[in-house]
């Protein structure tokens, strides 16, 4: 048993160590960006996501889990996980801190990898709270992706 708690430890001082250090990743994301697009920023984020997952096709949750790690995004865990509904929780360090991002770029993501793993036209939408973001992905099975 200690042997595993340490073993876990380990794996998370690694994860740690690679994740990218936020401070260049914020400034082009909630400065440059939002300055770049204007108004019509969240509306190209979100199709930004899209593309970003048919580029990156994933296949299960636990690879899309990874890919949010990797991309610096945050620590997302599926709350709920229904056929035509879900619900998903996204963290990090950037939390409850003077964070004015929006979310549409991982909600795309989201959207476009389960509409593909499902084969449904899927949308996906988002609440901030203070610790966490919380991601509404809804999926149409009356509407199949061609």
């Amino acid at each position: 048993m200690e042997q595993e708690t340490k073993n876990e430890e380990i794996e998370q001082e690694q994860v740690e160590q690679q994740a990218p250090p936020l401070f260049h990743y914020d400034l082009i994301r909630n400065d440059l960006l939002q300055e770049l697009l204007g108004t019509e920023h969240e509306n190209i984020l979100y199709w930004g996501g899209k593309s970003l997952a048919r580029k990156y096709a994933l296949h299960t949750f636990d690879e899309i889990i990874t890919f949010f790690a990797h991309a610096g995004w945050g620590t997302l865990e599926i709350e709920k996980n229904k056929a035509t509904s879900k619900t998903l929780e996204l963290s990090g360090d950037w939390m409850g801190k003077n964070d004015s991002r929006c979310y549409q770029l991982e909600a795309g993501f989201l959207a476009q990898q389960i509409e593909q793993m499902q084969n449904q036209m899927t949308e996906a939408t988002y609440d901030i709270k203070r610790k966490y973001v919380v991601f509404h992905i809804k999926s149409d099975k009356h509407d199949s992706v061609s």
